[in-house]
């Protein structure tokens, strides 16, 4: 009997199975774009080239999935935060600064979690308060938590912080969640390393520039 001859191309599906942040990255892309109810394992196996049962045998079943995609996505997000949070050097406004511009370069290139965050953020549903509790609260604390401490001391105006939040983390990334209009809307790539460096730092500035004039000015318009 002649030998076999090796196969080319990709190994058969049970042979080279995705790794967990293969499956975990093509999970949240497919929530970000078709979200929950629209989401099929199926689609997800097939584009993962695996077999039709393994994200089923990994996690049981697609809310589990869906449970197990946002916590690896809000993990990485929050590792790539901290070096700032940890950093108070040039006091809260100016930490405040670098974390804000921390924040439009981590989402620029994670654009998928403020799509699944913005799907999700419609209705009251058990993966919003999950959503919520577990990753976005304890994330915007310790993000507001130098401004805070300012509007305690009464050294800057009170700002309500659920407009920072939709300012910067809806707002200032949108560029990002919404690349098609982002293209649209002006000159050059918005995903051009240069363009998101200094959008990042137009952000910052005119936040922290804002913070400064209310302060000045008694927390109100001129």
């Amino acid at each position: 009997m002649s030998p076999a001859i090796p196969r080319t191309g990709r190994p058969p599906a049970e042979l080279a199975p995705a790794t967990l942040d293969e499956i975990l990255g093509g999970a949240l892309r497919m929530f970000a774009e078709k979200g929950y109810d629209g989401a099929s394992v199926a689609a997800l196996n097939r584009e993962l080239g695996v077999s039709h049962n393994l994200i089923h045998q990994r996690f049981g079943s697609k809310e589990k999935l869906w449970y197990a995609t946002v916590d690896w996505a809000f993990a990485g997000i929050a590792a790539e935060l901290l070096p700032e949070l940890e950093n108070t050097e040039g006091g809260p406004l100016e930490q405040t600064r670098r974390i804000i511009r921390r924040f439009v370069l981590v989402h620029a290139h994670r654009p998928e979690v403020l799509r699944l965050v913005n799907i999700e953020g419609v209705a009251e549903t058990p993966r919003l308060f999950h959503l919520y509790e577990r990753h976005v609260e304890p994330v915007l604390s310790m993000l507001v938590a130098p401004l805070c401490d300012l509007m305690e001391k009464g050294e800057i105006a009170p700002v309500p912080i659920r407009t920072l939040h939709f300012l910067v983390a809806h707002g200032a990334s949108a560029p990002y969640s919404l690349l098609g209009l982002a293209r649209r809307l002006g000159p050059g790539d918005p995903l051009d390393p240069q363009a998101i460096a200094e959008h990042a730092d137009v952000v910052a500035d005119l936040v922290i520039g804002g913070l400064q004039y209310r302060t000045r000015h008694g927390g109100g318009r001129p």
